[in-house]
Parts: structure tokens; sequence; C-alpha cells
């Protein structure tokens, strides 16, 4: 991710990305560089428009989540978590049982 990083570091202030770049970046934030992994970088990036990509990026789980929803995946997601409240209370009530069979231990027997 470090390397990403510093790609997004160089975009940000107009520097372009290339190996030089990204490697002092990176060796500035103290990371052991990777000369292969640096080349593979700018060689992905050097046809991408990192902005349009972070509004890309930025806007689609917001609209994913607005047109995503049903009513059936919804009923789905709330049954899940029924299910899963109803094992919580039965470990709560198994954990509370075990706890009163401490014979003597606990804060429990100091109220009765």
């Amino acid at each position: 991710m470090e390397y990403v990083y510093a790609a997004l570091i160089l975009n940000e202030t107009g520097e372009e990305i290339n190996e030089d770049n990204v490697t002092g970046v990176l060796e500035a934030a103290g990371v052991d560089v990777e000369e292969s992994r640096v080349k593979a970088l700018v060689a992905a990036l050097e046809d991408v428009d990192i902005e349009e990509a972070i509004e890309t990026a930025a806007a689609a789980p917001a609209a994913g989540a607005a047109a995503g929803g049903s009513a059936d995946a919804a009923d789905a997601d709330e049954a899940a978590d029924e299910s899963d409240d109803e094992d919580d209370a039965a470990e709560e009530a198994a954990d509370d049982e075990d706890e009163d069979d401490d014979g003597g231990e606990g804060l429990g027997e100091l109220f009765g």
C-alpha cells in the first residue's frame, strides 16, 4: 500500500509519478524500496487519470448502497441479525449458568 500512497502524494503535490520520485517518497518514509515494485507501479499508472479514479471510487460506494437495497435482501439481513442475537443470548445464558456453578467464587456469590 505504501507504494500507492507514494503515488497519491506525488499526484497531490503536482509532481510527476516516475521511478525516481516514487523511490524518493518511499525512502523518506523509511520504506525498504523494491525497485521492481516501483517499476510495476509506474507502468501501471502510466495511462491512469488519478483524479478521475479517485472521484469514481468515492462515488461508487454511495451509489451502490442506494441502488443495491431490495426488500428481500433487507429481510434476509434482518433474519440473520436476529439469528445472531439469539445465538449470543444462548451463549450468555450458558456462561451465566457456568458462573453459578463456580462453588462460591466471583462477585455473584457476594449478593446471593
